[in-house]
């Protein structure tokens, strides 16, 4: 398992396929305030209500000038029908070979009901229009993740960070 990189680096850039199979690059999104968010699977419980939170406070998310991108170890064309079912208006990039989680540290152990498993560590990173990590949120809130990236964006620029 490769480190997570911290607040005030650069974040790794990174080629993907989004859900209609098209190539995305990180620094495509430079000069945009981004939240990067890795989660383990589409489809389950948890990780649905983490989307349409994002989905539901979008509106409000796009105000404030941030680019939701999800990325997990789904297909593509699990990503399409996930996004598709729940009309998710924000990019999911495809990692199967957990590239892209390696690079950003998110990628290891989990124990879920007493079984270890690899997997995804749920984690949103905030990245800022330079390409630096602003903030990095360990275990996000789902139900909740959209006022959360707001709320931690407002209190960065309250900082003048």
């Amino acid at each position: 398992m490769s480190t997570m990189p911290e607040v005030g680096q650069i974040a790794p850039d990174f080629e993907g396929l989004n859900q209609y199979g098209e190539p995305v690059r990180l620094s495509d999104f430079r000069g945009q305030k981004v939240a990067l968010y890795f989660y383990p699977k589409d489809n389950t419980p948890g990780c649905t209500r983490q989307a349409k939170s994002l989905k539901e406070g979008w509106e409000l998310l796009k105000e404030a000038g941030i680019t939701v991108i999800g990325v997990s170890p789904d297909t593509v064309e699990s990503h399409a029908a996930f996004a598709q079912k729940h009309d998710l208006p924000f990019l999911l990039i495809s990692d199967p070979d957990h590239h892209i989680a390696e690079l950003y540290g998110v990628w290891g152990e989990r124990n879920l009901y007493g079984r270890k498993f690899m997997g995804i560590k749920r984690t949103t990173f905030l990245i800022d229009e330079q390409g630096v990590i602003r903030k990095i949120i360990k275990r996000p809130h789902v139900k909740d993740h959209a006022r959360e990236v707001l709320e931690a964006w407002k209190a960065l620029e309250a900082a003048g960070a």
